[in-house]
């Protein structure tokens, strides 16, 4: 389904997306960044933390390290202000670019089980999609990102992958 180098480029991908968004984002007014924009976790602010959220808690999965012991609604709270937030981001995207690193061909088939703490049920699916799933997750929040962002006047840097330096 996939491949260990597209762990790889999805990595870098992320880790380069997040990097430029934490200029902006600790360059934002705080009322900019805290409002409710109408979005599925509401602000900038409230994606951003849930990203980290879900992206650590995806991690977790793949790596056996931590996760965040909160659920998705707690998640928009996840961490306090920018500069813990660009931390711990930097930190996550680490994780996430060493799994990629190491991971086989082989890491990559079979199933995947965990106990959804937000669901409240037990889940198995394949490792593959699961892999996809945390990818995926990633790109779609930032985009709704840069829309909040865009809609302020604000230009993230470009999102296409073909464009992105070490492809």
């Amino acid at each position: 389904m996939i491949t260990p180098e597209y762990c790889r480029t999805m990595a870098a991908y992320n880790a380069r997306q997040n990097k430029g968004l934490m200029s902006i984002i600790q360059a934002m007014d705080e009322d900019d960044l805290r409002a409710d924009r109408g979005a599925f976790f509401g602000s900038i602010w409230g994606t951003l933390n849930h990203l980290l959220w879900g992206d650590a808690l995806w991690i977790s999965r793949f790596d056996g390290g931590s996760g965040y012991d909160v659920t998705i609604p707690q998640s928009i709270n996840l961490v306090p202000t920018p500069a813990v937030w660009a931390t711990e981001r930097f930190r996550i995207d680490g994780r996430i670019t060493r799994w990629a690193g190491k991971v086989h061909a082989l890491d990559l088939v079979g199933d995947l089980s965990w106990q959804s703490a937000s669901l409240g049920r037990d889940f198995t699916k394949p490792k593959g999609l699961c892999v996809m799933q945390m990818f995926n997750h990633q790109t779609h929040h930032r985009g709704q990102i840069h829309a909040m962002l865009t809609s302020l006047g604000i230009t993230p840097q470009d999102t296409d992958l073909p464009f992105m330096p070490e492809a």
